[in-house]
């Protein structure tokens, strides 16, 4: 679990689960922990049945740091509007936040258009020990300053009564759909997964151009407040470049790519991602894969 500021950092719920089971000794599992000074995450989409909540517990389990941003888009109001989804670990991610910030660990909140009642005047944050802003501003350990937030504003199409926002969400729905039946093939022959969500979003010339828009926007509100960069999320595609002098980090999602930012001890900025049960640094300007969730164990772990 995330490192709590003087304390020892707890057994994760998953680790205990695979203690009882004798999979794994809890020891072992803390010895697999990473340590950082900040990781960034956001677009979960707790209520939404895409969410990759599960792999979030285990990634949280596997991390330490002292500060977690949570970067918009962390609860789905949007779905949980017209769905009562809410399984056991979509509650298990908000109780094991909760007691980060109980322990210690500085935890803040940036709301995003599919939680923005918390953007309301008085909107009551999930939950309590958070700090729950709009944006953020991060100070890297080598001096550098980042705005954070979620990045709706510079989306012309992210409130959600709008019929064009509705008919995308209906199209993301459906992709993710004929994904899961396209893989639940692919498993019975034999062949590797693959996110066909992810792979249109790469190639459509629309979607590219979008995305294009959307970053050259947010580094723009960065240069025009005289900061160093911003950290966002929104579009569910992680990003660590360099744009006209400028930093650009994108933490990805949890719907899909499983991927988060993380700031080492040194300053140093990196995007990682939770795949086949550990933690995987990616390597700047390479494409990024959707993890196989049939290998979300470490093998090592496995029952045959």
């Amino acid at each position: 679990m995330l490192r709590r500021r003087g304390a020892r950092a707890p057994q994760t719920i998953a680790a205990d689960v695979l203690a009882r089971h004798g999979l794994v000794a809890g020891s072992a599992v803390h010895a697999m922990r990473r340590s950082y000074r900040a990781v960034f995450v956001s677009d979960v989409h707790l209520g939404s049945r895409a969410s990759k909540a599960g792999q979030l517990l285990d990634f949280l389990g596997s991390v330490e740091c002292e500060q977690l941003y949570l970067v918009g888009d962390i609860i789905d109001e949007w779905k949980l509007r017209g769905s009562a989804y809410w399984p056991r670990e979509h509650a298990e991610v908000l109780r094991q936040v909760g007691a980060l910030a109980a322990g210690g660990v500085e935890v803040t909140y940036v709301s995003g258009n599919h939680d923005a009642s918390l953007r309301v005047p008085g909107g009551r944050p999930p939950l309590a020990g958070l700090r729950c802003a709009e944006e953020a501003l991060h100070r890297c350990a080598d001096g550098r300053e980042l705005l954070v937030l979620h990045g709706d504003l510079f989306d012309p199409h992210s409130d959600g009564g709008s019929l064009v926002v509705r008919a995308g969400e209906k199209a993301y729905d459906l992709a993710m759909g004929l994904n899961a039946a396209y893989n639940g093939l692919a498993r019975l022959v034999g062949a590797e997964y693959r996110s066909l969500s992810l792979a249109l979003k790469q190639r459509v010339k629309e979607a590219v151009r979008a995305i294009q828009r959307f970053e050259e926007g947010v580094v723009s509100e960065a240069r025009q407040r005289g900061i160093d960069g911003v950290v966002c999320g929104h579009i569910h595609k992680a990003e660590l470049r360099t744009v006209e002098g400028f930093l650009y980090a994108n933490d990805g999602d949890w719907v899909e790519s499983c991927t988060a930012l993380v700031e080492h001890h040194d300053g140093r900025l990196e995007l990682a991602q939770w795949r086949e049960g550990r933690v995987v640094p990616l390597e700047a300007g390479k494409p990024i894969q959707a993890p196989d969730p049939r290998r979300s164990v470490p093998a090592s772990l496995r029952v045959s």
